[in-house]
Order: C-alpha cells, then sequence, then structure tokens
C-alpha cells in the first residue's frame, strides 16, 4: 500500500471517494488486476478503536465522534419537531464499523421493483450472484447463499429463553418458524444473521480492505475530507480534499467513483456544483452541470420501540451490571462468546399486516433489554424486553440537501418521515400485530406489563401519536442520487450520473426503492456489480 503526504498534483486510473463500507469493497476489487492503479480518499481515520471488533460495542460507537458523523434530521411536524439522530459511520469501514451488524438481504420483490422502475439489469434474477459472491455463510453454499466470499455471515449464537418464547409466540400468532430469512421466502420468526466471525464483528474492512491493503496499486488517504469534484466541462477529472487545513488535489485518468453513502455523496456534489439549479444558486454555488434529482428521493426506515417489563431476571438489563457484566466480560475475552457478542438484534420477525400482502411489510427486532431512550440506550435497572418495528418499504420521501458552500457544514437532513399515509397505516398495524405476539401463551411466563406505548394505547390516533414521538431512524438513509429513467433520476443503470463523463456512484444513494432489508448487504452486493460495470468498460 502506498501512503504519500506530498503536495504534488498526482493521478491515479481510479479515485474513491469515500473508505466505507461501497468503498472498501471497491478497493478491493478494483485492485484484484495489478492493471489500474487506486486511490481511496476517507475523512475518517484507521479501523483501529477499541470497541468496533467488540459486537456489544456498537452503543459507545453510535454516541461517539470519533466513528460517527453524528447528524441530526432538521425538525420536521410529522415527528414533532424531534431533531433525529442520524449516525453515519467515519472511518475505514463506514458504517460497517458502527451498525448493529444484521445481515438482511431483502426481498425478491424489492430487486425486482428497482427493474422495472428502470433499473434495468437490477432485477433479482441480475443480482443474487452478487449476493452470493460476496459472502460466506457458515451454514454453507446454495442455490440462494453464497459460500467462500469474503463477508462472513453467522447465525446469533445466543438462545436465551426470552428469545425462544418470542419466537414460539409468533408461531402462535400465525406465522410461520424460518430458518433463513434470506433464502427462498423472508417470512416468520427465528434468529437473526451477522456480519460476524468467531464472536468479532466482521466490518466491510476486515472483509475487502485487509486483503488488498498490501497491493501497491492500492493507496489509502485517511483524514482526507474530499471539498469537491474537479470538472472540465461535463468531465470529472479529479478531486480536490483537504488533509487537516492542507488542500490537495488528485486525478483520475479513467474515473472517480463516489462512495460516501446517501448523506455525504449528494452534498459533495452539490458542493461540485452538480445538482437541481435553483438549490445550488440559492445556498451560493455556481452551477457547473444541472442534475435536478441530486438529494431527492432520500428514504429510511422509521422504527418505534415498544417495551414490556418481564417477570425474571434474565435480561440483558440485568446481565449487563455489576458481577454479572465482569463475567460477561471476562467470558468474552476467553472464548468470544456470551453476551458482548449480541448487537441490535437477537430475534426476528418478518410479518404481513394483511392477508392478501404478498410478502412481509413489517421488520421486528426482538431483544430481551430494554431502555428508556433510543439515543443513549441506557439500559433499565429492571428486567425488560424491546420490539423494534419498523415499516419495510416506506412511500414517505425527503432530501439531503446542502444548507452553504462550506464542505464542512451538515446537510440539511429531512426524512419527511409518516408523510405518507400507507406508511402510518402499516407502522400502526406492525405495533398492534406485535402486542398481539406478546400477548400469546408462550408469554405468559415472562410478560408483566406493557411499559411503552403501554395499555391505554388503542386507537389508530393513539398509535400515531406514539409513533410520532417514539419514532426513530433506524441508521438506512438511501435514494438520494437515484438509479433510473425520468427527470429525477440521478445515475443510469451503468450507475454513471446522466450528461457526465469520468465519474460513477456506487453506493446507497442509488437505490431507486428501498430494500426490505437492513441496507449493509445491498450495498455490498452494489459495489460487487459496480466494481464489474466499472472493469468492464475499462476492458473496451
Amino acid at each position: 500500500m502506498k501512503t504519500g503526504s506530498d503536495k504534488a498534483m498526482e493521478t491515479f486510473d481510479y479515485v474513491i471517494v469515500g473508505g466505507g463500507t461501497a468503498g472498501c469493497a471497491l478497493a478491493d476489487r478494483l485492485t484484484e488486476n495489478s492493471r489500474h492503479t487506486v486511490l481511496v480518499l476517507e475523512a475518517g481515520g484507521k479501523d483501529d478503536g477499541f470497541w468496533i471488533s467488540i459486537p456489544a460495542g456498537f452503543s459507545k460507537l453510535l454516541t461517539g465522534a470519533r466513528y460517527n458523523w453524528r447528524f441530526e434530521t432538521e425538525p420536521e411536524d410529522n415527528t414533532l419537531n424531534r431533531r433525529i439522530v442520524v449516525p453515519r459511520g467515519k472511518g475505514l469501514g463506514g458504517s460497517s464499523l458502527i451498525n448493529g451488524m444484521i445481515f438482511v438481504r431483502g426481498q425478491k420483490q424489492d430487486f425486482d421493483g428497482w427493474a422495472q422502475a428502470g433499473a434495468t439489469g437490477w432485477s433479482f434474477e441480475d443480482v443474487l450472484p452478487y449476493f452470493k459472491k460476496l459472502e460466506n455463510f457458515e451454514d454453507g453454499a446454495s442455490d440462494m447463499r453464497g459460500g467462500g466470499g469474503p463477508l462472513n455471515v453467522e447465525r446469533v449464537a445466543l438462545r436465551p429463553e426470552l428469545a425462544e418464547a418470542f419466537i414460539a409466540a409468533g408461531e402462535q400468532a400465525g406465522f410461520p418458524r424460518n430458518p433463513d430469512y434470506n433464502g427462498v421466502s423472508q417470512e416468520g420468526f427465528g434468529y437473526y444473521q451477522v456480519t460476524q466471525k468467531k464472536g468479532r464483528r466482521w466490518s466491510a474492512a476486515d472483509a475487502y480492505l485487509r486483503r488488498a491493503e498490501a497491493r501497491p496499486n492500492l493507496s489509502i488517504r485517511t483524514g482526507a475530507h474530499v471539498t469537491g469534484l474537479r470538472l472540465e466541462g461535463t468531465r470529472v477529472v479529479g478531486v480536490d480534499y483537504r488533509v487537516g487545513t492542507e488542500p490537495r488535489s488528485v486525478a483520475a485518468r479513467a474515473e472517480v467513483v463516489m462512495a460516501a453513502g446517501a448523506v455525504q455523496t449528494p452534498q459533495i456534489l452539490e458542493l461540485s456544483g452538480i445538482g437541481d439549479p435553483a438549490h445550488l444558486r440559492s445556498v451560493g454555488i455556481d452551477v457547473r452541470h444541472a442534475l435536478p434529482g441530486v438529494g431527492n428521493n432520500y428514504r429510511d426506515h422509521f422504527c418505534t420501540r415498544m417495551n414490556w417489563r418481564v417477570k425474571k431476571p434474565i435480561t440483558l438489563n440485568e446481565q449487563a451490571r455489576g458481577l454479572s457484566l465482569a463475567a460477561s466480560v471476562a467470558q468474552y475475552f476467553a472464548t468470544r462468546t456470551g453476551i458482548l457478542t449480541l448487537g441490535t438484534g437477537l430475534a426476528h420477525g418478518f410479518v404481513k399486516t394483511r392477508p392478501e400482502l404478498e410478502s412481509p411489510d413489517v421488520q421486528f427486532f426482538f431483544m430481551h433489554a430494554s431502555y428508556a431512550n433510543a439515543a443513549d440506550r441506557s439500559l433499565d435497572k429492571e428486567p425488560g424486553m424491546t420490539i423494534g418495528v419498523a415499516q419495510l418499504r416506506p412511500d414517505s420521501v425527503g432530501s439531503i440537501h446542502v444548507k452553504s458552500a462550506d464542505p464542512y457544514a451538515s446537510p440539511a437532513i429531512r426524512p419527511n418521515f409518516l408523510a405518507a399515509r400507507s406508511d402510518a397505516e402499516t407502522l400502526i398495524e406492525g405495533m398492534k400485530v406485535a402486542r398481539r405476539v406478546v400477548a400469546q401463551p408462550a408469554m405468559d411466563p415472562y410478560r408483566a406489563f406493557e411499559m411503552s406505548p403501554g395499555p391505554n394505547v388503542n386507537t389508530d390516533a393513539e398509535w400515531l401519536e406514539f409513533a410520532r414521538s417514539n419514532g426513530q431512524t433506524i441508521y438506512h438513509p438511501i435514494g438520494t442520487c437515484s438509479m433510473g429513467i425520468g427527470p429525477n433520476a440521478v445515475v443510469d443503470p451503468s450507475l454513471k450520473p446522466y450528461g457526465l463523463q469520468g465519474l460513477r456512484i456506487v453506493d446507497a444513494s442509488v437505490m431507486p426503492l428501498m430494500v426490505s432489508a437492513n441496507t449493509e448487504a445491498a450495498v455490498l452486493m452494489i459495489a460487487e456489480k459496480g466494481a464489474d460495470l466499472i472493469l468492464r468498460d475499462a476492458a473496451v
């Protein structure tokens, strides 16, 4: 791996903006063939923090500033003018350093919907080979799963009795037990699959960058804050960035590849004068290329958290304090097992809120733990359990746009949560289903009473008010440089922005519609397919 501190203009075949989830995969795949030189520019630092490899450390990483941009939404009426935190990973590995490690691919219909919306070549049949290529599923390869890929995927190892009771209650409520929601069907209850290996977080940096970083044709710059793209007419020819206060520039012979994610990719494009002319002029940025869709089509998963007090002292609330915690820490460092291997989800439920639906429209995240504040996740002192309830395919659409020409200023994030009536109705029904599941006989030995929203919440209006006051993002922003056709599309199916040369966008921002899943798997699929598209063009 080359590292340099020279101030002169350097030139590489490819310059990747962002060393996050997609950027790590791109760096690996584009340098497998020694023909191409690649530079990765990452604003954060190295992925060497103490808490990163410990799965339970996510709660520290989600609130700390070292590996997290700690963005916030603008106040909006639909969520009672609350500022909602939008964590985004900062450092090599990006959000795969701080996420909950839950691995969900999504439904066949998600990707078929992309293709039908104009993203030809991105149907489920088209993308399944890339999902299989990226993963090493520890249960083994199959027609639907990959084996031998760089990203290790294993099942949650713990089987606490409260989780077993939750899964049994799901069956009693009429839903199947599903041994593999990433297989033929997503519907049902069971245990989550996670991006871990032998009890450690397995980030995109672990999966891809570790095996690539020693290659002489790969250079990586950390602490490199990109301030804009360099254009000559309609061709992107390089990147401007700063290391500390020192301005630097780099040229790209073939392409600049944007992989900064759904928040910062549109931000950098707009800082470069690429976007909606009216908005750019309103913040004092000269228009270099009109692309009205930049920053629009923003979608995210909105999640409410329902809590119950538990009769028995068998939850993380007791296990993660005092002598019990000390014993768990010792167990983890001795054997890489125990409660420190847990991320944000233990058991899942993918459910249909209406029987006529073809596939699930709501996802449950069950944990044998409870906390009053989702922002700091401080566990209750008494036993408790939580079900996170999220609508899988939100119709509400928001935006992410720069507020000024300052490259260090956070953009305005306006998710527009619950604006679509369909989103509110689906979330309400999902919470009702969660309450029905917990009311099943399997939960009788454990269920004490419902704390949040509480038994007094029964009407749709009361449920919706709870969602508006309680809901949070679950950190899945997508769509702000949408792939497809039409006036709001930013990139074509080859991931090239309309009307520009020398630029490719390969990250969550290109998703035209939300996937029915946590987004890391789909982002890595996009990076795998995007790398193939780039290399095919290079071979012509």
